[in-house]
């Protein structure tokens, strides 16, 4: 009989009772047929499989179905587990199903039916209930064999009490569910990956920022596709190398084709002999804050600019107009042979150091101009007065055309030059440093090399604000920044940028 009930086999939990029962009544009829026989089983035979049963650390069955409960046979270990001695579970023979969690009646009435029937092994796992009203849980492995005649002959297995398994696997479950829950629910981007890149586990915030289902990127490499092209290779060195990295900022790509700037730290979840397992990703779209960052970045270069401007056009032409008038003055007084031509003479010379420091802080300001050589002039007298002021060599060199065709992109590369040559001599005590600027495929780099110290371990990676700065600038300007030590000694600073002002 099938139902809508029906479990494994098709076969109705009523109906597989129904199977058990007879099975039941077969069993009772061969033991009274056995016990008015007077036949006995061997002794020996019963002693030695008792014997070695009995070492075994789980519950052990057997029933002859022809024969009845006199030859029935449970290990002494079904004490131990359900509370209930050898001579009780016996003297019941349809306990064990009583015993049975009613959530699992069903399933086990139909699987052990489709073992009577069709003689496949019965292999499963049930919750049983133990004198003390104890859940405890069995993996279970029976069957049945057949007489010459086909008939039901008997039945034997083994039940190895699992519930401590069961129980760590329902904690297991229950932690991963709430980390599964953190997972969804933290803004962050978070990727699981095995130690070659491949995504294990893609977070609800990476399904949001890229498009993307866990499943439809599940196995693949978080480079392929996901990352802009020409940052696959540096990301995917960077993180197959194994050591932990923070605030690596690289382009996701969006399904729709849409960039959005990550910053990427990563962590390694090792393995039980030190190997890497994991590799957990996390990002943060910096993009919103980036734009921020940049407006109000360009609001103090424009006010700078502003300023600068103001004191060059305003206040310098204001003392220079000055400066004429006291020269008049001085030159009149000398003529008239008054007695004040010396003070006449300071004035001038107070009024033209004014004129001198007002173009210096306007310089200071705006140090680059906007005509197309402006980079490289601001640059070439940098160099000309780190001669002057440190008595170093200082030497700077270009292509020629100039690279620099993206005017926004200028002062940000004087900065970052003028922030490495200060950490050359200030922390390099260097005393030969070459700057150069070149342009290669269609990339512009600014280079900064010296003969210093060279920098300590974990230093290019140091939070430090000059370095923290250096690095803005070339995000601001769509590049990146690199410090290396060469082979010979000392450090050099690379930045490379977008030749073109549509790059960035």
């Amino acid at each position: 009989m099938v139902g809508p009930g029906a479990g494994a086999g098709g076969i109705d939990p009523r109906a597989a009772e129904t199977v058990l029962s007879g099975l039941a009544e077969v069993y009772f009829q061969n033991a009274s047929q056995r016990r008015s026989s007077g036949s006995e089983p061997s002794p020996n035979l019963a002693a030695r499989y008792r014997a070695l049963v009995e070492q075994i650390p789980a519950v052990v069955f057997m029933a002859y179905l022809d024969q009845g409960i006199g030859e029935a046979y449970v290990s002494p270990q079904i004490e131990r587990s359900l509370g209930f001695s050898q001579r009780e579970w016996l003297q019941d023979p349809v306990r064990w199903y009583r015993h049975i969690h009613p959530d699992d009646k069903d399933r086990w009435s139909v699987e052990a039916a489709q073992m009577f029937l069709t003689g496949e092994p019965l292999r499963s796992a049930y919750r049983v209930l133990a004198r003390d009203g104890r859940t405890i849980w069995f993996h279970c492995e029976a069957k049945m064999v057949r007489d010459h005649a086909g008939r039901p002959w008997f039945i034997h297995g083994v039940a190895f009490d699992i519930t401590e398994l069961k129980n760590t696997e329902e904690a297991l479950a229950e932690e991963r569910n709430v980390l599964s829950a953190i997972l969804d629910t933290v803004g962050a981007l978070v990727a699981v990956l095995d130690p070659e890149g491949r995504i294990v586990r893609f977070n609800r915030a990476c399904e949001q920022a890229t498009g993307y289902s866990s499943a439809e990127v599940a196995g693949k490499h978080l480079w392929d596709g996901l990352l802009a092209p020409d940052e696959s290779a540096r990301f995917r060195a960077i993180l197959l190398r194994g050591a932990p990295v923070r605030d690596y900022e690289s382009y996701l790509l969006t399904r729709d084709g849409r960039r959005r700037l990550i910053s990427w730290s990563t962590t390694v979840l090792p393995g039980a002999q030190g190997q890497t397992r994991f590799v957990i990703a996390t990002g943060i779209d910096i993009m919103e804050r980036k734009r921020l960052e940049q407006a109000v970045l360009e609001i103090s270069n424009s006010e700078q600019r502003r300023i600068g401007q103001d004191l060059h056009d305003g206040l310098g032409q204001h003392l220079t107009g000055i400066a004429f008038l006291s020269k008049a003055l001085e030159q009149k007084i000398v003529q008239r042979s008054l007695p004040e031509p010396a003070e006449a003479t300071r004035i001038v010379q107070l009024v033209n150091e004014g004129i001198h420091k007002t173009r210096e802080l306007a310089r200071g300001l705006l140090p680059v101009s906007s005509d197309p050589m402006g980079l490289v002039t601001a640059l070439e007298r940098w160099a000309s007065e780190v001669e002057d002021l440190f008595h170093i060599s200082c030497r700077f060199e270009y292509d020629d055309p100039a690279p620099v065709q993206n005017a926004a992109a200028t002062n940000h590369l004087y900065r970052i030059a003028q922030e490495a040559v200060h950490n050359a001599i200030r922390h390099g005590r260097a005393r030969n440093v070459r700057m150069y600027l070149r342009e290669r495929n269609g990339r512009g780099f600014l280079s900064i090399e010296d003969d210093g110290s060279g920098i300590k371990d974990g230093d290019a990676n140091n939070s430090g604000m000059g370095l923290s700065i250096m690095r803005y600038r070339a995000g601001m300007i769509g590049g990146t920044l690199e410090i290396g030590q060469p082979a010979g000694g000392g450090a050099v600073v690379t930045c490379a940028f977008p030749y073109r002002s549509e790059d960035v």
